[in-house]
């Protein structure tokens, strides 16, 4: 089935004890609602809906699903029920609190939290080429913080993105929109295209996906840190596989940011798994370690580590 626009739920559906008010988001693989629970609370809705797999039209209430495609949806439904499950028992003010999961209409939700505020994305758009280093810093530290708990259940995000971490109105960041059952679909059914963001996505998201561990969630931070830095994702890193095109950052902004801070994006941003932080814990020590001076910062611990590997790879 080609890929086609699904339509949202309607305005004032009644959906299990929320009440639909509006579509917030669209994507491939699932439909996110603004609604109010009974008590009138605000929820986010997310409606797993495969675009690939299953076709709502206008005026219609479940999707339809050819008896192809039945297989992988309902795997995909059992992913994504599963990862509902999973974030449930997580609850930390860095990560999107998911209130109930529940099947209906043959398919699954997800309720979470609403949070208010703006994501990332738009913050970075507003002040391009203007994110200080002490705002990249504040945010990622906490961040990281909720992520040390994504990975200390063994869950991995797997679409960390600008788009995905929101900050609320006191500036406080949110990591939102879990990708790993999406990943986990994408693995499982050949027939599916890997659903990930390009330039925010490891090279293990692409290939070699039983390499996927908190090392490729680091990549993203990564870039996600890059992108606050250089106003957009790095490289596409399949396209870095083939032959590398990025400019290291501790290159391409020497003085407007610490060289501690360029290179500790450089390192998390390495192609091979191996030669990143390997865990939360280390990228968030050296990120803690805020320089007294952006210019002419003396070599950080894992600096001359980065240039041998750096070396190596011009040498290649």
């Amino acid at each position: 089935m080609p890929s086609q626009a699904n339509c949202a739920l309607p305005a004032g559906f009644q959906l299990d004890r929320y009440r639909i008010e509006r579509q917030l988001s669209l994507g491939g693989f699932s439909i996110v609602y603004l609604a109010y629970d009974t008590d009138g609370t605000p929820v986010a809705i997310k409606e797993y809906l495969p675009n690939s797999l299953a076709l709502r039209k206008q005026g219609e209430i479940e999707p339809q699903v050819p008896d192809d495609n039945l297989p992988a949806f309902r795997y995909g439904m059992k992913c994504f029920f599963e990862e509902g499950r999973s974030l449930a028992r997580l609850m930390h003010p860095n990560v999107v609190r998911v209130l109930n999961f529940f099947r209906a209409n043959s398919t699954v939700y997800m309720v979470m939290q609403f949070e208010r505020g703006r994501t990332l994305h738009e913050y970075i758009q507003r002040h391009r080429g203007q994110v200080s280093e002490r705002f990249i810093r504040n945010i990622f530290i906490r961040l990281l913080n909720g992520l040390r708990e994504v990975h200390s259940h063994k869950l991995l995000h797997l679409d960390i993105k600008p788009s995905n971490i929101y900050l609320r109105a006191d500036g406080t960041p949110v990591l939102l929109d879990f990708g790993a059952a999406r990943q986990t679909l994408a693995q499982e059914q050949a027939m599916l295209k890997p659903m990930y963001t390009p330039g925010f996505a490891s090279p293990e998201h692409y290939a070699d996906r039983e390499r996927l561990g908190p090392w490729s969630d680091i990549y993203s931070v990564g870039a996600s840190m890059h992108a606050c830095i250089a106003g957009s994702a790095p490289p596409r890193s399949d396209e870095r596989v083939k032959k590398e095109v990025f400019l290291p950052l501790v290159k391409a902004y020497p003085g407007k940011y610490s060289t501690q801070l360029l290179e500790l994006v450089d390192w998390c941003l390495m192609l091979d798994p191996l030669q990143r932080p390997q865990s939360v814990y280390t990228l968030q020590k050296e990120l803690g370690q805020k320089p007294s001076h952006v210019e002419s910062e003396p070599q950080s611990r894992f600096g001359s580590f980065l240039s041998k590997i750096k070396s190596s790879i011009g040498k290649g």
